[in-house]
């Protein structure tokens, strides 16, 4: 689960990591209104406008039918005003969002932190993520902090910097020393880097998170060292163990047909292409779509309907796929092992009468316990749906119904 940069902030400030402090407002008074607290609290005179959506590249990105970047520098109350005006209710485009854009509900009022001191500002490169390739988490680090590290990676990858950490006894003292050496730092922003990796990691490792990426990770002029930025990725699967974090899931940053999905337990990814499936299991789910690839189609999505589909979660399923305009045939593909077949039939009939007329030929493919009968009640239905056993007659299936459509 992704969370916004004054939300992953808030848990790295949790953990004793130091941050750029800042305060979220989601109107241009509220703005003003936040920018004068903060300048009560930090004591700074210049604000750094962010704006709050789960996209990289807001600093690059545009407004849509403006030049206003998604953050800006503010040197007064006034400008903060001003370009929170420019940007809420906006939609900003940047390298991450696609042409479409996402519109910015929020956004962070942060105190500037490059003022001037006795030596020169630095940005540094920092995550932390599952290596699944060594099974153990590794720190990135890079001097090359603010860039997109992507293309650090493929320029100059020889400034890539990675320690990966034993699971067995977490991350080592020597260890995070080794990181700082490695960023050239000395004196107290060696220490300091030190103490902002172990923190770092805490926070990382016990909030049971996927990722942490801090780009850029500053060195200020008198040799603090914080984070600038946050992105912070949470396991899904760990989210009961902390109720805190699941509540700062922000529904209107993702689509809309996975939540609701979501809602109904079912697994849904939506892709570009014309024909829906339904499946039950994953791996099921990724030979189907290599299926309807092979009869000349593109897979619309990836939906997994679980172990127990029954008439419910199949009327759920076929509500969202239906829900996207490209979809031109549904292809189904049930294993009954856990389920029966039959009942899996009886309720594809029973959610096609649930929804009414659907305009999509449907192709079911039951496979396991009562097949045969699965495949008598789709045939007996008097429905516009067709059934098949084996995976060569839905791929025929799926050609044929392709065909006729001029897809």
């Amino acid at each position: 689960m992704n969370i916004h940069e004054y939300q992953g902030k808030s848990v790295l400030k949790k953990y004793g990591v130091r941050i750029q402090e800042g305060l979220v407002a989601d109107t241009p008074d509220k703005a003003v209104e936040v920018a004068r607290e903060l300048s009560q609290q930090t004591g700074t005179k210049w604000y750094v406008v962010k704006s709050q959506i789960h996209a990289g590249g807001r600093g690059k990105g545009r407004i849509v039918g403006s030049e206003q970047r998604g953050v800006a520098l503010a040197k007064s109350v006034e400008d903060v005003r001003t370009i929170s005006n420019n940007i809420l209710g906006k939609v900003l485009v940047t390298h991450q969002t696609g042409a479409e854009g996402k519109r910015v509900n929020k956004v962070l009022i942060a105190e500037d932190v490059y003022y001037p001191g006795p030596s020169e500002p630095k940005e540094y490169y920092l995550s932390i993520l599952l290596d699944r390739g060594r099974n153990c988490n590794v720190i990135m680090a890079s001097t090359e902090g603010g860039m997109d590290i992507e293309e650090v990676a493929e320029r100059t990858p020889e400034k890539i910097i990675k320690e990966w950490i034993d699971p067995k006894v977490g991350l080592q003292p020597f260890q995070a020393r080794k990181v700082a050496f490695a960023l050239g730092l000395e004196g107290d922003a060696f220490k300091e880097m030190v103490k902002f990796i172990s923190a770092l990691y805490r926070a990382y490792a016990e909030s049971d998170s996927s990722m942490f990426e801090i780009n850029p990770v500053l060195k200020t002029s008198d040799n603090k060292i914080l984070a600038v930025d946050a992105k912070v990725d949470l396991d899904d699967n760990a989210l009961y163990r902390h109720p805190e974090l699941a509540e700062m899931r922000d529904t209107n940053e993702e689509d809309p047909l996975e939540v609701e999905a979501g809602a109904n337990n079912l697994n849904y990814v939506k892709l570009d292409g014309n024909v829906g499936c339904m499946v039950n299991g994953a791996g099921l789910a990724m030979a189907t779509m290599d299926l309807i690839k092979l009869s000349g189609g593109e897979p619309a999505n990836f939906l997994d309907v679980g172990g127990g589909a029954n008439a419910r979660t199949v009327e759920a399923g076929f509500r969202i796929i239906l829900k996207d305009p490209n979809v031109k045939a549904i292809l189904i593909n049930i294993f009954g092992g856990i389920v029966r077949c039959d009942r899996v039939a009886a309720g594809v009939v029973e959610a096609y009468k649930a929804i009414g007329e659907i305009p999509v030929p449907i192709i079911v493919r039951l496979q396991g316990t009562n097949a045969e009968e699965g495949a008598r009640i789709i045939n007996e239905s008097g429905l516009k749906v067709y059934s098949a056993i084996e995976f060569k007659e839905a791929a025929a299936k799926v050609s044929e119904v392709l065909a006729e459509l001029g897809v």
